[in-house]
């Protein structure tokens, strides 16, 4: 019986072995890309809807704030993950989100549990994600809780 961590032949590597695991700077440079792309949205819909001035000197409501700095973002990365199996970032750099097991599209509430799990891996330093430097599959830990590894889109 295989481990839930062991690959099936299913969707192994070109020349039947394993994918390539996408290491830490690839995916270091997709979430700056990410980043960008999030500074470029919601900042500009942000002085739209409350004027620059109140944005700049902090007169936006903390709740409202909180809602277009975190959980929008929050959401669009989760629908992305969903219906692309990766953010813009990631599908710039040629990477995909799959199910450690199979190498198939991880169910959503995988995707979910993966986006929560990002605090874990953030608590400690971001020991985390640091992590996947390290890892033979080059999973962070955010992979491991949630049974997900980055490939490459083949």
């Amino acid at each position: 019986m295989k481990s839930q961590n062991e690959p099936t032949e299913a969707r192994a590597g070109a020349s039947g072995g394993e994918p390539e695991y996408i290491g830490f700077w690839v995916r270091f440079i997709a979430s700056v890309i990410d980043s960008i792309l999030v500074l470029l949205i919601v900042y500009p819909l942000m002085s739209f809807l409350f004027g620059w001035d109140n944005l700049v000197s902090g007169n936006v409501n903390p709740g409202v704030s909180l809602f277009f700095e975190l959980v929008l973002p929050a959401i669009a990365v989760i629908i992305f993950w969903i219906y692309r199996s990766a953010t813009p970032g990631k599908m710039i750099m040629g990477a995909v989100i799959v199910d450690a097991a199979t190498y198939e599209k991880p169910s959503n509430g995988q995707l979910i549990g993966r986006y929560f799990a990002y605090y874990v891996s953030m608590l400690p330093i971001f020991l985390g994600f640091i992590w996947v430097g390290f890892d033979k599959r080059k999973q962070g830990w955010h992979d491991k809780l949630a049974g997900t590894v980055v490939i490459r889109k083949s």
